[in-house]
């Protein structure tokens, strides 16, 4: 037994309420699919983000700030940052949720070992992907959020490459005050956004397979040239 392909796009730079739409109206029709992409700068507030972790003004922001209907608190996105949006089946067991989270993290792991960064790994308290987890030195590469509504996920992961961290700074990063947000530029690795693209396409099968025991074809479109 195989399921479909997964169809994975690379779409260049999209404003994030276009690539919102676009969630939605994949996940009203049938199939399974990755969307990976930039934003141009905005902000956007999770169904569980605090007003207070907003540190400005919003007219101060240079950006927009968007309320969203994933998980989480509040986040940035922007140039240098890859997206990846998973539209993707999600069984109706107990634990599936959290299995889909954790796959979509084991992608973003192998694709950072790949690029240079093998000390990446989880916090368990925290969704998303951490360099040096369990040590006082632990910081953030990446963001995970996700909904789930009649069996079909929305929304993913914001692996940060090499966006502008200044920008966090304007926020409390999913609402975790105390720990460091960095990128693969900030480590020292010179990588391009297209190139963790690539990075993520490798492991994608793979992780997927792994994560319901069948095998997968990975179809991938690239609307924006590599």
């Amino acid at each position: 037994m195989s399921r479909g392909p997964l169809r994975a796009r690379w779409l260049g730079r999209v404003a994030y309420r276009d690539a919102l739409a676009l969630q939605h109206g994949l996940r009203r029709g049938d199939g399974e699919h990755l969307l990976l992409l930039e934003h141009p700068h905005v902000y956007t507030l999770g169904v569980r983000a605090r007003a207070e972790h907003v540190l400005v003004p919003p007219e101060r922001l240079d950006a927009d700030l968007v309320r969203a209907d994933r998980g989480g608190d509040v986040t940035y996105h922007g140039p240098g940052q890859l997206v990846g949006y998973a539209v993707f089946d999600v069984p109706w067991r107990a634990g599936a949720i959290p299995a889909h989270v954790r796959a979509l993290e084991t992608l973003v792991i192998a694709a950072l070992a790949d690029l240079g960064l093998p000390s990446a790994g989880r916090v368990e308290e925290h969704p998303g992907v951490w360099l040096d987890p369990g040590t006082a030195s632990e910081r953030k590469i990446c963001a995970v959020g996700v909904r789930v509504s009649r069996g079909r996920s929305m929304h993913g992961f914001a692996l940060n490459v090499s966006p502008d961290l200044a920008r966090f700074g304007a926020i409390v990063p999913c609402g975790i005050p105390d720990r460091p947000v960095t990128s693969l530029a900030a480590e020292g690795i010179a990588a391009t956004v297209v190139e963790a693209v690539e990075a993520v396409l490798a492991h994608l099968g793979e992780v997927w397979r792994l994560a319901d025991g069948l095998p997968r074809r990975v179809e991938v479109q690239r609307a924006t040239p590599p």
